[in-house]
């Protein structure tokens, strides 16, 4: 079983101290999003649990946990999110050099195969074009060089629950051209630096300029990660573009307080405010009581 955690919150920035809590006991309880009246169990068993695959944007609070997951055996990678937005876009994400170290400090502690960049998602404004990507994907590969071995790349989609807050911001749909300019940009800067630069759920064919689809929960990297072969079928649950393998998630959604304008998983500031609120580090619930 491969534990997500979670595509629908940043756990290991806000909630940290509830995961090594389920950790301890050895099960989560999870709300299904779409029926509120059914929670399943999830054993949280070393034995049963082949890989954690983290989603965050900022592990700091994370790293020096991560002596309790090693010494229960448990077998974990991260998909680090780190951009260059300032706060107009990501209001509630640190500094971005403080990321960057925090990055640098989490690859040294684990290796660069079990952190993966994702510079995610691209959009463009009137001030956000072509050469601001290009020169902020340089400089943050340059910074990163040698603490990761793949960056993962998607292009922004204008879901309704976000569309709003993108049109406030000025942001635009990103033309074919707009997007192979970028990607194109990003393969050669990626040679540079030797990383492997591949798409997250995209349909554009990007292949010919040697960006593959990826797997962002990749049955490939855990085999390698836990020195064994590992086969997993795609995750049915999500978008048919996505080429993720099956995972459970452990999140809950409108539980995350970054405030990235972006979000697919958060209704709003008040709908998180209301979400957090009912947080109980003791809970097996990440959100609300059973």
């Amino acid at each position: 079983m491969i534990i997500s955690a979670s595509r629908r919150t940043d756990i290991p920035a806000f909630y940290s101290d509830w995961f090594m809590k389920r950790i301890e006991e050895g099960f989560v309880l999870v709300r299904n999003p779409m029926n509120a009246r059914q929670v399943s169990r999830i054993s949280l068993a070393p034995e049963l649990v082949d890989c954690i695959v983290f989603w965050t944007k900022n592990p700091a609070r994370m790293i020096d946990k991560l002596t309790v997951l090693d010494r229960k055996k448990y077998n974990y990678y991260f998909q680090f999110t780190l951009t260059p937005y300032g706060e107009d876009i990501e209001p509630n994400v640190p500094d971005k050099n403080d990321v960057v170290s925090t990055f640098i400090q989490l690859s040294e502690r684990i290796g660069k195969e079990r952190v993966v960049w994702r510079y995610d998602p691209i959009l463009m404004t009137d001030s956000i074009n072509r050469d601001f990507h290009s020169r902020s994907f340089e400089r943050l590969a340059r910074a990163l060089t040698g603490h990761t071995d793949t960056c993962i790349i998607s292009f922004v989609d204008f879901y309704a629950k976000c569309r709003k807050r993108l049109s406030s911001l000025k942001a635009r749909e990103m033309s074919l051209g707009d997007i192979r300019a970028i990607a194109e940009a990003f393969a050669v800067i990626c040679r540079a630096y030797s990383l492997k630069l591949e798409t997250c759920a995209e349909e554009v064919d990007l292949s010919d300029l040697g960006i593959d689809h990826g797997k962002c929960i990749d049955d490939e990297l855990i085999s390698r990660i836990i020195g064994r072969p590992f086969e997993v079928k795609k995750d049915k649950s999500q978008r048919e573009l996505c080429g993720c393998v099956a995972s459970t998630d452990i999140g809950a959604y409108n539980t995350c307080p970054c405030g990235c304008i972006y979000c697919y998983a958060n209704n709003g500031s008040e709908a998180v405010s209301v979400k957090m609120s009912l947080h109980d580090r003791e809970s097996p619930l990440l959100s609300g009581a059973e």
